[in-house]
């Protein structure tokens, strides 16, 4: 009897072990894309943000990657969405009713359960600075329905694999309130990814360095990115970091020679966001950067 235990055990561990190396060959396996092009939150200019029907619509126009945001509900459901609060520029209230502006506070999705959070329209209300983005009646999709959706998009219709570059939208002054700590983020995030199995496809970006901190310690084969907006040096913005991401991301005006050749003498890729002009993303390919994230990814596959 205990030699049976025993082949079970080294046969439950062998296959274990068979798992994890093949998940890592699987992360170094995949190359990331020589140029990323990149629709900002799903590609808002064109489609309602952060939305399923914007990844579609992306995934069709030819981008290498998806990017788009994440927070936390009540309920601990990881949702693709940006804002802190349900905004009143772009959504209506389950009635089809505006949100008013001075009630706009009152929607704080770290405060609302999923079940409620889904029944808020964000895709047919007039957007004014997007007037190209097309209506539809458009929900907050969990993180799990839209990535189970692009898999089975990409299946059904022949369409090369993409990349998620995912963004977790938290801070500091948000801990508890806004957002969970980011320890319990990155892990419940973590768990989403891994079990869709997508971790060789995914960037997690973030402005809050501690929840790639987080990454970098427990999930060091999932790749990272820095976004920046600030006034520091490329060596005080990685010093701040402590460590060199898989990308920079800078606000697209930081980015010039100087700073593209000291990232990848370091092998580190810059992507700038968010450029939606030709002139600019034809002045940024000029300088060598890695890739582009933009409201109008039509206009990086022209």
């Amino acid at each position: 009897m205990k030699n049976i235990k025993r082949l079970i055990w080294l046969a439950a561990l062998g296959l274990s072990s068979c798992k994890t190396m093949q998940q890592q060959r699987m992360t170094t396996a995949i190359p990331f894309p020589s140029f990323s092009t990149e629709g900002h939150r799903g590609g808002r200019g064109l489609m309602p943000e952060n939305t399923i029907p914007a990844m579609y619509h992306a995934i069709d126009l030819g981008v290498t990657t998806l990017e788009m945001d994440t927070h936390v509900t009540k309920d601990q459901q990881v949702v693709v969405t940006h804002d802190d609060y349900l905004s009143p520029a772009f959504m209506l209230d389950p009635d089809g009713a505006e949100i008013p502006k001075t009630d706009s506070r009152k929607y704080a999705v770290f405060q609302m359960d999923y079940a409620r959070l889904k029944q808020f329209d964000l895709g047919t209300k007039y957007y004014e600075a997007f007037p190209r983005q097309k209506k539809m009646k458009s929900y907050i999709p969990r993180l799990e329905e839209l990535i189970d959706s692009v898999q089975q998009y990409i299946k059904e219709s022949g369409k090369k694999q993409v990349f998620y570059n995912i963004e977790t939208k938290c801070s500091p002054e948000g801990d508890g309130l806004l957002n969970p700590d980011p320890e319990a983020f990155v892990k419940l995030l973590m768990d989403v990814i891994e079990k869709k199995e997508v971790a060789p496809f995914v960037v997690i970006q973030s402005f809050d360095r501690r929840t790639l901190q987080v990454l970098h310690k427990k999930y060091p084969q999932i790749k990272t990115s820095y976004l920046i907006a600030n006034k520091k040096s490329f060596e005080e913005n990685i010093a701040d970091l402590g460590f060199n991401p898989f990308i920079l991301s800078p606000v697209y005006q930081m980015v010039n020679a100087e700073l593209v050749k000291k990232c990848h003498d370091l092998g580190i890729k810059v992507i700038p966001w968010t450029v939606n002009t030709t002139i600019e993303i034809t002045a940024l390919k000029a300088l060598n950067v890695d890739g582009i994230i933009s409201d109008y990814p039509d206009l990086l596959l022209k």
